[in-house]
């Protein structure tokens, strides 16, 4: 009997254990489906048609032992290191900070896209792109610090943290870019070699984090959108669309449900994210039928689908064709 015991305290302990210890890793898991006519508000325009699109999050935790151990044998789970989650020398808050920046910036695109769409000017101000840190092995850690700002690429001016992302992955990897950066008061012009995307090691990347300085677009008509605690800019395209469809006559989602993701640039162009299998598995949780996605993201997507119908898109126009098929 006093054997039997013993085991169980060793048992006990051991999966408590397994709680306890840190695995320098994070768990990305299915989140949740938000519908964006709730979160959406557009001065004079109110969703009154059936369907709706819909926002799709992911959940990421500290992974301990039995989480990394069920992270591995699960097929809808992902495991990342968190020197690709967070950056060594930035804290929680300064990450959480960042996202939240990430936001705001996908939030003001979004308008500024829809509204242009539909035949409104929508003028926009900024002072310029921030370098708030930098990943392990970036090649400009030296050259460069934080607090610096990235005026230019190739010599065309960029105003958007999404400009300059979406510049330098035009380049290949190991190709070199020109970027022109304000130190203090000095305006200097550098040729940089890019490096692998932690996240994707086929685009081009120089490991830096960067946000928009000081900018916001001048409205015509009042927008808010309200996302809690969610952060990060992988909801744009889905923002645009929820605005959009508000903006004109049509019904957009033809009286179905529609989820997505993928951020979107000014020139309109959906980009790829993280998180692809688990954002698809909580859509389909949730019952709904169709789910855009960014082209380069469509293979890991229809891995995770089921029932659930996947959509690739490259530009808002891709999006926006599905849907005036489907609506007619």
């Amino acid at each position: 009997m006093r054997k039997i015991f013993k085991l169980f305290i060793v048992l006990f302990l051991i999966i408590a254990l397994g709680f306890l210890v840190p695995t320098g890793y994070y768990i990305i898991k299915p989140g949740s489906a938000d519908e964006l006519g709730s979160l959406i508000q557009v001065q004079g325009k109110v969703r009154e048609e059936a369907g709706g699109f819909f926002m799709m999050t992911v959940a990421q935790q500290p992974a301990n032992l039995w989480d990394l151990l069920y992270g591995v044998w699960h097929p809808l789970l992902d495991l990342r290191p968190l020197s690709n989650v967070i950056p060594p020398d930035m804290t929680p808050g300064e990450y959480n900070k960042l996202m939240q920046n990430w936001m705001q910036d996908s939030k003001y695109l979004a308008q500024v896209i829809a509204l242009r769409r539909a035949g409104y000017e929508v003028p926009i101000i900024s002072e310029g792109v921030e370098i708030v840190d930098f990943i392990p092995g970036s090649p400009v850690k030296d050259i460069w610090k934080s607090g610096d700002i990235i005026r230019a690429i190739e010599g065309n001016n960029v105003n958007l943290a999404e400009e300059v992302v979406e510049k330098i992955q035009e380049k290949e990897v190991g190709e070199s870019v020109r970027v022109t950066v304000q130190q203090d008061e000095e305006i200097k012009e550098y040729e940089v070699v890019t490096v692998p995307h932690v996240d994707d090691q086929q685009k081009a990347a120089l490991g830096i984090y960067v946000r928009t300085l000081n900018w916001q677009p001048v409205l015509p008509m009042e927008i808010k959108i309200e996302t809690g605690s969610v952060i990060g800019p992988s909801a744009g395209l889905m923002f645009v669309l929820e605005i959009f469809d508000r903006l004109v006559p049509e019904n957009l989602t033809g009286g179905n449900k529609i989820a997505g993701t993928g951020t979107i640039s000014l020139d309109e162009k959906v980009g790829g994210i993280g998180g692809v299998k688990q954002k698809v598995a909580a859509a389909e949780r949730e019952g709904i039928k169709f789910f855009l996605v960014p082209e380069e993201n469509y293979k890991d997507a229809l891995q995770a689908a089921g029932e659930i119908e996947v959509v690739s898109v490259s530009k808002l126009e891709d999006a926006l064709d599905f849907l005036y098929d489907l609506s007619s």
